[in-house]
């Protein structure tokens, strides 16, 4: 795989030699022509041949990337002469994660999680060491778990606890196809052993939890429709990128963002063997290094994502309240330690879901 510096250093490259074709272009307008070079067959504008693109990402990434990709897509133009069209799924992370697997020729893919991109990696189609093939461990936006209630909040929704309560119905995805509804899951199970409970504690209050969740959507969109367009709960746990997304779209949703919370961090990742397959090794990377860049990361900022961008964090910090305990996928052992203790099969969810008769 290719390393940051080599994504520069291609993107560079590609300039560098553009530079020099403009170069010999003028030199040979005033030296003496030559004689024509035999025809190969092979074109000599290989390089700016339309290239296509395949972007596999988690359901409420869509609002970003439909901004960003022209973007990209208007810069990679001016600085190459190529044309870039993009292919775009969207859908559960998990879901995602298995339609890659399963034949999804994804260039890159942009999932709720890493332990979804590890998934990839194991299935032979993404090279270990990913994470240090961008910037940031590869984690190209964040964002924290929030409660969104009913209008006037009529049964007092104030953080994590309340959703144990037995007058309180919950919306949450099944984290078994949905990358955000592991993440409201851990956050729950966090709330409890990062500030002091041990796992019984944890497993005792997720329990609860579950007991009141109606029914569990793929995703976070099914989700929020469930909650919103069939009515059905008292509280959705949902991604704070989302609510801030739809105040922005006119619907001014009332929620809390508990104080003890987790970081939702996202990666995005090359997929090495279908680019190869492909030849767009060039583009996939230097797509992955604009979404890091302060254009793409303002542009996820205003869809209500937490940018990893400093510059950028500081421009929207208003818009993002502050977290007292946040806690990381690291302080509860990993993803390869989550999924083998939370998500699979027989897991501690499965458990849950059989106690709860679901």
């Amino acid at each position: 795989m290719t390393s940051p510096k080599r994504y520069l250093s291609r993107r560079s490259a590609v300039l560098f030699l553009a530079g020099l074709g403009l170069a010999g272009g003028l030199a040979a307008c005033g030296s003496t022509p030559s004689a024509p070079e035999a025809d190969t067959g092979e074109s000599t504008t290989a390089a700016a041949s339309p290239v296509e693109l395949t972007l596999v990402s988690y359901a409420v990434t869509q609002a970003a990337y439909e901004q960003i990709i022209p973007k990209f897509v208007e810069q990679w133009k001016a600085e190459t002469g190529q044309e870039v069209t993009f292919n775009q799924s969207y859908g559960g992370s998990g879901s995602q994660t298995r339609a890659v697997l399963d034949g999804l020729e994804a260039d890159v893919v942009a999932l709720a999680l890493a332990g979804d991109t590890q998934k990839i990696e194991a299935g032979g189609l993404i090279e270990p060491g990913w994470e240090g093939e961008a910037p940031n461990n590869a984690i190209v936006h964040k964002s924290v778990a929030a409660l969104v209630f009913r209008e006037g909040n009529p049964k007092n929704i104030r953080g994590w606890e309340d959703l144990a309560r037995d007058d309180v119905q919950v919306v949450t995805a099944n984290p078994k196809t949905s990358g955000g509804a592991k993440w409201n899951f851990l956050g729950a199970w966090g709330f409890q052993t990062q500030t002091g409970r041990d796992d019984a504690a944890a497993l005792d209050f997720v329990t609860q939890i579950y007991q009141n969740v109606p029914v569990l959507p793929k995703d976070a969109r099914e989700s929020t429709d469930v909650f919103f367009t069939r009515g059905q709960g008292d509280v959705l746990i949902n991604y704070e990128n989302e609510v801030l997304l739809a105040a922005q779209n006119g619907e001014d949703l009332p929620y809390v963002v508990p104080e003890v919370n987790i970081s939702i961090d996202n990666p995005v990742a090359v997929v090495d063997a279908n680019v190869d397959k492909h030849g767009t090794r060039e583009v996939a990377e230097a797509f992955v290094e604009f979404l890091f860049t302060p254009e793409a990361q303002e542009e996820f900022a205003k869809v209500g994502f937490r940018p990893v961008d400093p510059s950028v964090a500081e421009a929207f910090a208003d818009q993002f309240p502050k977290v007292t305990t946040l806690f990381t996928v690291a302080d509860l052992g990993g993803w390869e330690e989550i999924d083998k203790k939370f998500f699979a099969d027989g897991a501690i969810f499965d458990q849950v879901q059989s106690k709860v008769g679901k």
